[in-house]
């Protein structure tokens, strides 16, 4: 899979992609990664990328013009410099398949993002985000988005930290990254469930001993206790969750010991 991220600020990533499941990820060549500076694409003597937004109103608003540019050129691995003004500054795009290209931006009147969606885009071919800044975006932009996203109701500094949350999200769920597949099928919010609780060394911690269940060595009796522990859990914790997920997928023990659950907790 080839990720790339379009910001004014690209070194935020550096450390981040540089660093365990991402650093494995690109050096099993399952993943090629790109940062991109958006200012190799401005046009004038100071590399502007934002303005002043139309109709008054606080902070500053990220121009479309060097966007419109950045993800063409960067769509069809054009690296011919756009600002007369300066020498290009950091990677160039390599790659030239334009058809290939998804184009993601990160704003809060995205579709919310979740594991569902990681699934989808983990399918994906290349993935380009492109990273907001300031107040926000130039409407106009959007016009190249393929997915616009949201990670949760409240505001972050830039879009490149929510970047990360979504590629990390995504690139876990590429086959061969983290190399154990019941791993990943037993995260919280794959099944619809969060996941049950988790122990390890020492068995017993100042009075506070693990589960004898999963000391036991009897597989069947440990995923019984996960799957019971999972729905009490999601019950206590994010009751919303039970509303999505298909209850016959349960089986007729586990069906009953949830109406248990919720008689209680009615």
């Amino acid at each position: 899979m080839i990720i790339e991220t379009l910001s004014t600020f690209p070194d935020m990533f550096t450390s981040y992609m540089n660093a365990s499941m991402m650093k494995r990820a690109q050096d099993k060549h399952l993943l090629s990664f790109h940062s991109y500076n958006l200012r190799n694409w401005t046009n004038d003597k100071h590399r502007s990328t934002d303005d002043t937004p139309y109709g008054g109103g606080p902070g500053l608003v990220m121009t479309c013009q060097p966007i419109f540019d950045a993800v063409h050129d960067i769509c069809h691995g054009i690296c011919t410099p756009r600002n007369p003004y300066y020498a290009w500054e950091g990677e160039k795009p390599v790659h030239t398949n334009a058809s290939d290209a998804k184009i993601v931006f990160l704003t809060p009147t995205g579709v919310p993002f979740s594991d569902a969606l990681a699934c989808e885009m983990c399918q994906c071919e290349r993935l380009l985000f492109v990273c907001g800044h300031y107040e926000g975006i130039d409407e106009r932009a959007f016009e190249l988005a393929d997915y616009q996203l949201s990670i949760g109701d409240y505001v972050l500094t830039s879009g490149e930290l929510a970047s990360m949350v979504v590629i990390d999200a995504i690139v876990r769920k590429i086959d061969g990254v983290l190399g154990a597949d019941d791993g990943v099928c037993d995260e919280s919010f794959v099944s619809g469930l969060l996941e049950a609780p988790q122990y390890t060394r020492p068995a017993v911690y100042e009075g506070r001993s693990v589960p004898e269940v999963l000391l036991s060595g009897d597989h069947a009796k440990i995923k019984d206790w996960k799957i019971r522990k999972s729905l009490q859990r999601t019950l206590e914790k994010r009751p919303d969750l039970l509303d999505d997920i298909n209850l016959e997928s349960l089986d007729a023990a586990h069906r009953n010991y949830l109406h248990q659950l919720q008689q209680r907790h009615s």
